[in-house]
């Protein structure tokens, strides 16, 4: 790991590593363990009876749920911005320089003027900051007053105590709620990204406020009762999140966020159950499902929740920071009911397909989790700032040494000439006037003569510049989103430059590379693929024709009811017309050969292909847990899945013919081309899938259609990862086996996710004996999970192939290619995801980060047979020998003994050697590893990360390994472990990183990384919030960066060198007269031609370099991403260059001082014979000092257009002007010391042929230098350059030839993206198949991403089991009667989900 040396190190030790937030921002520690009394008081040891009146002690005061994500208060505003702008150390510099000129001894021009360009520099500064937080301040204002529906009522109170709100930046007056008027239509995302939209509740696009509706609404029940003829009643309150108190019953609609974390006491549907949209937390876009605490389920109404009967407490644990950690519990009557995240909506989240729930605030504001998982509003500094620091500091000490150099010297001199008489010290022997003294006074003297060296113009200058390149940015069409509205944005202005030097990317999946849609793309079915045949045009037109509703369904046509009064009757899901599409399903799956085979085989019952068709369609067709339900306004049948990967699948098979049609308790509905009247199958059991298992199974038996069970046998219905299944086969049919696993590669090669199918039949007697098994093992009370999956595997075996399914996930546009083109700039990506591990794997595949031909190791956490350090440990001494890691002297490698080596076997017994293959696809992380085919990726979940990042000997390893591999993916993550993710990659290895994510959940990788940016899609707008960039595609970062990112740091770094060197070389022909003025500090210089010296004479050079110049055209750095490396290797800006700038003025300055000098009194200049007066040389030196400075800020300048010319060229042209006019001002306007000096100026030779040859001279050793760089040692820029002024039609990708080929090669793939793109579109690779080993076990396997997407242990998949039949006599199907009966309820319920197996042993 880089370290930093020298006086670098020094400065960012002590000053640098200062943080501003630490003064302003109390660091809270959570909160104690809390219980919260319900409609009962608080007991009297909470209250401070030392008061007068008795107030709540403060450890039992609740923080508000007030949410604050600005910097600054209007207390706070002046002192906190003041001292972020005093970390620039010129600032304070410049602050000693005013001060030091309001004394009478040191003033040159009135004191306020001379303080007015730093008032104005912080003044400008202060405002954009301030502008910049109120927008902050307003979205703050948006969310903290969004609605929620509070009890209320007579008789009722909530005694639990809140702390006060805090005070904001200005006063917010109250809006009044349930008058606004809603936005109607255009872009809500865009409008957001205009003025700042609100963090969670602009979800959808919907924002949260009840609209046109009373402020106070009535349960359903009391809905025909007049409020005048009832009397007042309990009746929930519209109220503001902001106002919410722990202990508040609040009642939450379908679709709305919930606003704190509340514990659930009842909702609308059966059971209790409620389903929740969490990717603001974990980035998932499955609903989760949970449900009410068993006690408080009676708690449906206002009525109930206000009764004074119904009083119990809840006991919290302390505020905890892991989202998958709580422990809470209900306390009635001394009776303890348990709470866990099961029974808890966390804020956040968006409740989804179910019409209330009631619950009770648990923990509010900044005690919830999503606000302990976020970091405070950063202050981010930008690289450049950062290193100029230590420059402005060098050139201080510059100063300093001058200022010493003077003083001792003018010191020593007046000691020398004061005993002979001296007429210029003629009566200095006072106490404030006398050699001794004077030195002290030169001393000053200095700093005020020669304080330009640190010019204050520079950092004004910057902030503009940086203010246009930002609008450069949001200007730019080609990242304007047409089809949203949205430019890109950017909202901090000050990190333009960093864009130009990222190392690392960290991105989220869902939302950012993903659309998280799917795509049915292949089917195989008996060694037959079927390939879809809708064009990619379709998709456009599938999704207008779609529902408007999120993908995850509508709440109105999936909720039930046990709330009063009930939906209406909706259709019945065997009788609907047609099968939409579903939620998350792009577009139907079209196969003209699949459909012409099926319409054969029902046309001829003997038909071969019948059977084979059948068996895999209905396999396909059933092996689920999706529910159908009928869509009220169309009419059609539509899928609720927990996954779009689940719906996609069910579709595809009802777009063949084999449409499931819902579920009546434990019968399954199935219609196909085969028989007129859908078939029915009772379901009699699911095997479950876990990440473990990797599959899921199903058992039923076709019923008769008189509704009593045939003879026939029981099917066992499988699907799952193709090598899980493969070893679950029969044997025989090696043939299919071939032909299918071959499919499968292909599918893999085009970055599909692949699906296996299979079914037996199961006969009685082993059903029946197994069934027992199974029941003993949903019972065991030790080891049950581990006996479940042992007793399941004994089932599914000797399984027949069916065929296989390919899935496209359908990803951003332009992400394969932007991705590609991000590594061969030589950026590492990592992704940080909350998603499943196989779903992480199988998008790395699809986006390109993982190569077929990856070897991916990965650390899985959760066990206890071998440690997660271990498992690092194990890998690095496997795979990476020589890499040094198991000799570093900061790792452990003793660990590989003592427990964990006992517990684990022989290496070549359980660690199998993963091989390289030959492969084109080259490094994205490690020096070296791009020279080794084939690759490791690093797989790591978020249970290892815990351990992994807990201590710095784990953080070590964890670094040192991910650095050998080419790729990281992080699964399973919180986002706080993205957080420590992203700093431990920007602090371990001081390196330049940027966060891209576009949900809540991202907000604290965005704030840690060095630039987040932020995309506004469709999981809120919270991540665009609190970015620093905006923009409305992943592949909109590929411009960002290599464009305007590399602009704008070769720009900056370019202008900042030479506003240095254009001050060196002023401050040098001051310094040089200092020999001829006896050291006095005195200026050779008339004062107003340095004071205007940076405003009017050098500054528009510097300024067009930062918003004209060009290193080369926007789309030569598109189209070669290679050259990216000059910025992220820091060539623009640095102690070096800095260094020859610096050189460069002091040589150039001599050059100018001694030539005019010399040349003015060698002999006299003057025809009369007088000498010279001092501002006839002096004016001579500064128009050449200021032409040489301009000329060569154009001599630094790649691209010269017409405002470069004239940039170039105003400073010279005012400069010659101020000096004829100002030298002709008589003194009857104002006295000047030059009047007249025209006279002798421009008559004199020396003047007309001084300045040119100066000019020339100062110049030529850079021109030369330049010609010879050119010449003889061209970079990459230059050649593209002149070969594209020779050649502008020449083709760059294929005739451009880089000099750094070599060193870009190992970073990139050798093979044009373009050429290995598949049918799909996506990246293809070479047929050569990587590998996957799983360090916590030793098992290794081919790594093929397959598709598999659900809930585990939740609740749903238990409703579902509770239906099933299992072992016994089969009971004959329900009559659907009253309100729809068994199975209306379940047409109208959203997808159930899984529960813990332990409530299901007295199920079965």
């Amino acid at each position: 790991m880089p370290k930093r040396t020298g006086f670098v190190a020094w400065y960012d030790r002590l000053i640098s590593s200062f943080s501003i937030e630490d003064l302003f921002v109390r660091k809270r520690p959570p909160g104690p363990p809390r219980t919260i009394f319900i409609n009962e008081p608080l007991p009297e040891d909470y209250y401070d009876h030392k008061q007068k009146v008795p107030k709540v002690l403060k450890e039992y005061q609740y923080p508000s749920n007030q949410i604050i994500t600005s910097k600054y208060t209007l207390v706070t505003f002046l002192p906190r911005n003041l001292l972020e702008q005093f970390r620039r150390i010129a600032n304070i510099f410049f602050l000693f320089i005013a001060i030091l000129q309001f004394l009478p001894k040191f003033s040159t021009v009135s004191p306020g003027l001379v303080i007015l360009p730093l008032i104005v520099v912080l003044g400008i500064t202060a405002i954009k900051d301030g502008y910049e937080d109120i927008k902050r301040h307003q979205s703050d204002r948006v969310v903290n007053y969004s609605e929620i529906r509070v009890l209320d009522g007579p008789g009722y109170a909530n005694h639990n105590a809140m702390a006060p709100k805090s005070k904001t930046f200005v006063r917010a007056l109250k809006k009044r709620i349930g008058r606004g008027k809603k936005a109607e239509g255009g872009n809500r995302d865009g409008q957001a990204l205009a003025n700042p939209a609100p963090p969670e509740v602009l979800e959808e696009g919907n924002r949260q406020v009840i609209n046109d509706k009373p402020e106070v609404e009535y349960d359903d029940d009391d809905a025909n009762l007049s409020q005048h003829a009832a009397g007042p009643r309990p009746h929930w309150r519209h109220s503001t999140w902001e106002d919410l108190r722990v202990g508040d019953f609040i009642k939450i609609m379908d679709h709305e966020s919930i606003p704190a974390d509340v514990l659930i006491c009842a909702t609308s549907e059966d059971e209790n159950v409620a389903f929740v949209e969490t990717k603001n937390l974990d980035g998932e876009t499955n609903l989760k499902s949970c449900n009410a605490v068993p006690a408080l389920t009676h708690l449906r109404s206002a009525a109930a929740c206000a009764d004074p009967n119904n009083l119990f407490e809840v006991e919290c644990d302390r505020p905890e920071v892991l989202m998958h950690k709580l422990n809470a519990a209900v306390v009635i009557n001394g009776e303890r009911y348990p709470v866990d995240l099961q029974t808890t909506l966390l804020r956040g989240t968006v409740l989804r397909n179910t019409s209330w729930v009631i619950g009770i605030v648990m923990y509010t504001g900044l005690d919830t989790k999503l606000v302990l998982n976020s970091g405070g509003t950063p202050s981010k500094r930008s690289k450049v700032e950062r290193q100029m620091n230590p420059m402005v500091m060098a050139n201080l000490l510059v100063l300093v040494a001058m200022g010493v150099a003077c003083a001792i010297i003018d010191s020593a001199l007046e000691h020398h000439y004061y005993p002979k008489q001296a007429p210029w010290l003629f009566d200095d022997n006072r106490g404030g006037d006398n050699p001794s003294i004077n030195g002290l006074i030169t001393l000053c003297w200095a700093f005020i003569t020669f304080q330009n060296i640190v010019p204050i113009s520079l950092y004004i200058s910057i902030e503009a510049v940086r203010t246009c390149q930002a609008a450069f940015i949001y200007f730019d069409t080609a990242m304007y989103h047409e089809k949203t509205k949205s430019p890109a944005l950017a909202r901090t202005f000050t990190l333009s430059d960093d864009l130009g030097q990222i190392e690392y990317i960290f991105s989220d999946k869902t939302g950012t590379l993903t659309q998280n849609a799917m795509v049915f793309r292949r089917a195989s079915v008996g060694g037959q693929t079927y390939i879809d045949e809708e064009p990619e045009e379709t998709i456009a037109d599938e999704k207008e024709k779609r529902s408007p509703h999120p993908s995850t369904g509508s709440g109105d046509m999936m909720s039930s009811g046990s709330d009063a009064g009930g939906p209406q009757e909706t259709a019945n899901a065997v009788d609907a017309d047609h099968v939409q599409l579903s939620g998350g399903v792009l577009r139907h799956f079209r196969s003209s050969q699949l459909f012409r085979e099926i319409e054969a085989a029902a046309a001829d019952p003997r038909s071969s292909d019948r059977d084979r068709h059948g068996q895999f369609w209905t396999t396909l067709a059933l092996c689920h847990t999706v529910l159908a339900g009928v869509d009220p306004r169309t009419g059609a049948l539509e899928y609720k899945a927990q996954s779009p990967d689940e719906a996609a699948l069910v579709q595809a098979a009802a777009d063949t013919g084999f449409e499931f049609r819902g579920r009546d308790r434990d019968v399954l509905f199935l219609r196909t081309p085969f028989a007129r009247e859908p078939l029915r199958f009772r379901l009699l059991n699911i095997l479950e899938f876990t990440s473990a298992r990797k599959r899921m199974s199903v058992l039923v038996r076709q019923l008769g259609e008189d509704g009593k069970p045939e003879n026939g046998p029981i099917l066992l219905l499988s699907k799952g990862a193709d090598n899980v299944i493969f070893e679950r086969l029969a044997p025989g049919g090696e043939e299919l086996k071939a032909a299918t696993e071959e499919q499968l590669d292909g599918f893999a090669h085009e970055g599909l996710r692949t699906l296996t199918l299979a079914n037996r039949v199961v006969s009685e007697k082993e059903y029946n004996e197994w069934v027992k098994r199974y029941q003993n093992a949903l019972a065991a009370i030790d080891d049950r999970e581990e006996e479940v999956e042992r007793v399941s595997d004994e089932i599914e075996q000797n399984l027949f192939l069916l065929g296989a399914t390919a899935i496209e996930d359908k990803l951003q546009d332009g992400v394969p290619e932007a991705i590609a083109d991000l590594k061969k700039a030589g950026i590492k990506i990592w992704v940080l995801t909350g998603d499943k591990l196989e779903t992480a794997i199988a998008i790395g595949h699809s986006t390109n980060l993982i190569g077929r031909d990856a070897n991916i190791i990965i650390i899985r956490g959760g066990g206890d047979d071998v440690s997660i350090y271990t498992q690092m440990l194990r890998a690095a001494e496997e795979y990476f020998p020589s890499s040094g890691i198991i000799d570093d002297p900061e790792v452990n490698a003793e660990s590989l003994g003592a427990r964990d080596a006992e517990n684990a076997p022989p290496r070549g017994a359980q660690l199998y050697p993963l091989h390289r293959v030959s492969s084109g696809v080259t490094s994205l992380v490690g020096s070296q590893n791009g020279q080794r085919p084939g690759g490791y990726v690093l797989v790591i979940d978020g249970m290892a990360l815990t351990d992994a990042l807990g201590d710095e000997t784990h953080k070590h390893l964890l670094l040192r390994l991910a650095m050998q591999c080419e790729g990281v993916v992080c699964c399973r993550v919180s986002p706080k472990q993205k957080a420590l993710v992203v700093r431990l990659v920007k602090d371990g290895l001081d390196t330049m990183t940027l966060a891209i994510g576009d949900g809540a959940n991202d907000v604290s990788m965005i704030q840690a990384a060095d630039v987040g940016v932020g995309i506004s899609g469709e999981e809120g707008l919270q991540a665009v919030n609190s970015s620093d960039y905006a923009i409305a595609q992943f592949r909109y970062l590929k411009r960002l960066l290599l464009v305007h990112g590399h602009w704008s740091y070769a720009r900056n770094g370019n202008m900042i060198n030479n506003f240095f060197y254009k001050n060196i070389i002023c401050i040098g022909v001051l310094w040089w007269f200092m020999i001829y003025c006896g050291w006095s500090s005195a200026y050779v210089f008339e004062y107003t031609y340095l004071l205007f010296w940076n405003s009017f004479w050098t500054l528009c050079p510097v300024i067009a370099i930062g918003l004209f110049d060009r290193i080369i055209d926007d789309h030569v750095l598109m189209a070669l991403p290679a050259l990216y490396r000059y910025g992220r290797e820091g060539k623009w800006f640095g102690e070096k260059l800095f260094a020859i700038f610096m050189l460069d003025g002091v040589v150039q300055s001599a050059v100018v001082f001694f030539i005019i000098l010399y040349g003015y009194f060698s002999p006299s200049a003057r025809d009369d014979g007088f000498d010279v007066a001092q501002n006839e040389f002096s004016i001579t030196m500064a128009i050449a000092a200021a032409m040489a400075a301009n000329l060569f800020n154009g001599l630094n300048t790649k691209v010269w257009t017409a405002w470069v010319f004239f940039a170039v060229f105003v400073g010279i042209v005012l400069i010659w002007a101020y000096t004829a006019i100002y030298s002709i001002i008589a003194p009857g306007w104002f006295v000047t010391h030059v009047y007249g000096n025209d006279h002798f100026l421009f008559r004199s030779a020396l003047f007309w042929f001084g300045i040119p040859i100066t000019v020339l001279l100062a110049l030529l050793p850079r021109y030369l230098y330049e010609a010879w760089q050119f010449g003889f040692h061209p970079n990459d820029l230059d050649i593209l350059r002149w070969n594209y002024k020779l050649k502008p039609n020449m083709s760059l990708i294929h005739d451009a030839y880089l000099r750094s080929e070599e060193h870009v090669n190992a970073r990139t793939p050798t093979t044009p993206y373009s050429a290995t793109a598949g049918p799909s579109g996506r990246p293809s690779t070479s047929a050569a198949q990587g590998s996957q080993i799983d360090m916590s076990t030793g098992m290794r396997s081919q790594s093929r991403g397959y598709n598999f997407a659900q809930e585990e242990n939740g609740v749903a998949i238990s409703r579902m089991q509770s239906n099933l039949s299992g072992v016994g006599p089969l009971a004959p199907i329900a009559e659907r009667k009253g309100r729809g009966g068994s199975l209306l309820r379940s047409i109208r319920h959203p997808l159930r989900r899984k529960r813990p197996s332990s409530g299901l042993s007295e199920e079965h």
